[in-house]
């Protein structure tokens, strides 16, 4: 007797909703996001995930459970030597579910399914000092931490303003 399935039937028997999972998650891993149903997406997630946590383990019995559970051995390759990497800071939530409207044909809700990309943080802009006297602060605090080029540049602001007296007292 078949034995009954949490969340949604994706329709045929449980030989075909493991390969159409073990087909999306190949799909994933091989161009970062792709376009599926709802449904089909939350069965996807975790999934996919359980393959990343496999992936950041990387011995050899857990590259064996994903090589088993996807269907391109070139893609398993992928997911443990790169997308792995993303992640070692991450304790899941690997992948995003986006709700994009339904579909043309017969009104199927849809959505797009993604990894998380990894924000690196943006370096500050260095702003530029309003007046002298703030230019001659940050040539301090530059000569406290034994830098150079910040020192070079007050300098020269300091050589502009002299000959711009020098020129406005002729």
């Amino acid at each position: 007797m078949p034995q009954p399935t949490k969340g949604a039937r994706l329709g045929g028997s449980p030989a075909h909703q493991r390969l159409m999972l073990a087909n999306l998650a190949t799909s994933l891993f091989k161009h970062g996001k792709i376009t599926t149903t709802e449904a089909k997406a939350r069965k996807l997630r975790p999934y996919a995930e359980r393959l990343v946590t496999f992936a950041k383990r990387g011995d050899l019995a857990s590259r064996r459970r994903a090589i088993a559970k996807m269907t391109e051995k070139d893609v398993t390759h992928e997911l443990f030597d790169s997308i792995a990497s993303r992640y070692t800071n991450r304790d899941g939530g690997y992948t995003r579910i986006v709700k994009i409207g339904p579909r043309k044909g017969d009104n199927a809700p849809m959505a797009v399914i993604e990894l998380v990309e990894e924000l690196a943080e943006a370096p500050k802009p260095k702003r530029k000092p309003a007046t002298r006297k703030a230019a001659k602060a940050e040539a301090v605090e530059a000569l406290a931490g034994g830098d150079d080029e910040a020192t070079d540049e007050p300098k020269a602001a300091e050589a502009k303003a002299d000959d711009s007296k020098k020129s406005d007292d002729e």
